[in-house]
């Protein structure tokens, strides 16, 4: 297990201009230096992910204005349970153990975390959801 937690770590990008001071239990420790890391580097796959969503949903998503397609994406994390849940295992599948044990010990908390912060995400690339 070693080298696979070795391998996850090493093929993250570092984020050096976070300065985590938090306690390494608390959460917001957590969200800094494990979340952050997988988002970024699995944000080609999110985007992805998200145009599957856009197109298995009738491509409805595409004849709305800016406003209502911030509200989309919103809703399509929080109200989606299934598809909240395959954005979740793309997260969690990069974790190590040690994290995945500290994950599972305050799950409810940091699921919260990650949807906020894939919302945010997705919200602020909404540029890349544009019809070519």
């Amino acid at each position: 297990m070693e080298t696979r937690t070795k391998s996850l770590l090493s093929i993250r990008p570092s984020l050096d201009h976070i300065i985590n001071t938090d306690d390494p239990a608390s959460e917001a420790y957590f969200q800094n230096e494990v979340l952050r890391p997988i988002l970024k580097f699995q944000n080609d796959l999110f985007v992805q992910v998200l145009k599957n969503y856009f197109l298995k949903h009738k491509n409805t998503f595409y004849s709305l204005s800016l406003e209502k397609r911030l509200i989309y994406i919103e809703n399509a994390l929080q109200k989606d349970i299934k598809f909240r849940n395959v954005l979740k295992g793309i997260i969690i599948g990069q974790f190590t153990l040690e994290e995945y044990h500290s994950y599972r010990s305050k799950s409810a908390a940091l699921n919260k975390r990650m949807m906020q912060m894939l919302i945010q995400r997705y919200q602020s690339q909404i540029q890349l959801f544009e019809i070519p």
